[in-house]
């Protein structure tokens, strides 16, 4: 595997090896000893998958308490993965990195515990699937809103085009007035 940070360190971009013939493909997605040896030394606790369509915008979602790292990747389609910097003492406070994902490329971004997440369905379909380092907490669940003009997220949305959004994501708070972590 080739383990790339991007332009925020702890945000890692994944290339597994692929072995593929005629007949198909083969892909390790997790090994413990692997992700150890490059930094990433986490217990996985649940694993999910969602199907989304075209234009859904899912996020930005992040727990107050229990948060969780996530594995993430697209086994079907294609999305654009967004993940911000809420951990207020970081460098990189409010900072974001978007990555497209897809079932073709097989890239995975590792997101950690201290970041808001969240994706946007660039094609007619999307099946995302990810790893979790802590169980969902719907209590402690908070949402930023996707177009935060402070954040100023560069979205792959076509002019003209709104995203499809769910009631908790349009209502999602502004960056400045979120509960972010010390």
């Amino acid at each position: 595997m080739k383990f790339m940070p991007t332009k925020i360190p702890d945000l890692v971009l994944i290339e597994p090896k692929v072995f593929g013939d005629h007949r198909g493909f083969f892909v390790e997605t997790w090994h413990e000893k692997v992700f150890a040896e490059a930094g990433i030394q986490q217990k996985f606790v649940q694993d999910n998958h969602s199907k989304s369509s075209l234009d859904i915008l899912r996020g930005l979602h992040y727990q107050i308490q229990q948060p969780q790292g996530k594995l993430v990747r697209v086994i079907s389609g294609e999305v654009f993965d967004v993940a911000v910097d809420i951990r207020k003492n970081s460098p990189t406070f409010g900072q974001w990195v978007g990555e497209r994902l897809t079932a073709a490329n097989k890239l995975m971004l590792w997101v950690p515990p201290g970041f808001a997440h969240g994706f946007y369905v660039l094609s007619d379909e999307a099946e995302f699937v990810y790893k979790c380092t802590d169980f969902y907490a719907p209590e402690h669940e908070r949402c930023i809103r996707w177009d935060d003009p402070e954040l100023n997220i560069d979205w792959p949305i076509a002019d003209g085009q709104e995203p499809i959004l769910s009631e908790k994501d349009a209502n999602g708070a502004f960056f400045k007035d979120a509960e972010v972590y010390v």
